[in-house]
């Protein structure tokens, strides 16, 4: 019999940039005053043996090490899967700007069009994230991953079942705000 095991995910504080921006795999810092507050909302909630990763991009690894500084019985580790989406040629872009056909081009072959023209596909991405995934269903005890939304998005679908969405309608919406949180446990999927 194996033993209920939760996995935290949290997203970043908002980044020090114009909103509407297009900043997947950007290295953005995040607001300070932001992230120390979503630092101090979780940090006394996590258990005493949990595992803390972050994806290495400033606005998660900062998040991480505000925690450690609220939790010195932690220790953060650094994960390149727990990165968000790159999205190529529209990074450091305003969505607004995105040409429609463009967008549309990767919508229309969303598991496997390169975002941005040469960034990621979906698929890839989903591949990373799962990666991590199985290696902590393959470990023992709760971790805590300080990540992105699209992270947070794929970790909604593998969850169900679901290794890559067929659709760009099939992607899950809704907003993740800035320095929330979710769990999973390590129940399978029915």
């Amino acid at each position: 019999m194996s033993t209920s095991r939760n996995l935290w995910l949290q997203r970043h504080a908002p980044v020090v940039a114009e909103p509407g921006l297009c900043y997947g795999a950007t290295d953005l810092e995040a607001h300070a005053d932001a992230t120390l507050e979503a630092a101090q909302r979780i940090a006394p909630l996590l258990p005493a043996d949990i595992t803390l990763i972050s994806s290495p991009l400033r606005r998660c690894a900062g998040l991480a090490d505000a925690i450690v500084t609220l939790r010195p019985d932690l220790r953060v580790q650094h994960d390149a899967r727990l990165a968000e989406m790159n999205f190529g040629g529209w990074e450091g872009r305003p969505w607004s700007a995105i040409p429609r056909e463009d967008f549309e081009a990767w919508t229309g072959n969303f598991a496997d069009a390169p975002a941005g023209g040469h960034g990621e596909s979906v698929r890839a991405f989903m591949q990373r994230v799962a990666a991590a995934h199985d290696e902590w269903l393959a470990g023992k005890g709760d971790a805590l991953w300080v990540t992105h939304a699209g992270v947070l998005r794929a970790m909604t679908l593998l969850h169900r079942g679901v290794g890559c969405p067929a659709a760009a309608a099939d992607w899950p919406a809704g907003e993740i705000a800035f320095g929330s949180w979710l769990t999973f446990d390590n129940s399978p999927v029915i």
